[in-house]
């Protein structure tokens, strides 16, 4: 992977569960990692859900292996939130792996 093409710094972020002031638990998120990224657009879509119209950007956000990634994670980048739909581990060698992500309806 060239280095170059990783110019966006991501946060992939985790949910943790933190209690409110009157004991009930929320949902929050923490940081796991920051990593240089490349991150590109790959379709977008708008849709009809429940009497509103929504809109979906599907991106492909690429970056150097890091280990515990999960689909449960999130990643943040430039004041928006991605949803973590799969992790391509390319090549299958540890080295550079696909975050396929959406932003639209966002979990948190």
């Amino acid at each position: 992977m060239r280095a170059g093409r990783l110019r966006h710094l991501v946060t992939i972020q985790q949910p943790t569960e933190v209690q409110d002031t009157t004991g009930q638990a929320v949902k929050s998120w923490g940081t796991y990692v920051q990593a240089w990224a490349s991150v590109e657009p790959l379709s977008g879509r708008e849709f009809l859900d429940a009497q509103q119209i929504n809109a979906e950007t599907k991106v492909r956000i690429r970056i150097r292996s890091v280990s515990g990634i999960t689909e449960k994670m999130r990643v943040s980048w430039d004041s928006r939130v991605y949803n973590i739909n799969a992790i391509l581990d390319i090549q299958e060698r540890d080295r550079e792996i696909h975050l396929m992500c959406s932003e639209g309806a966002n979990d948190g």
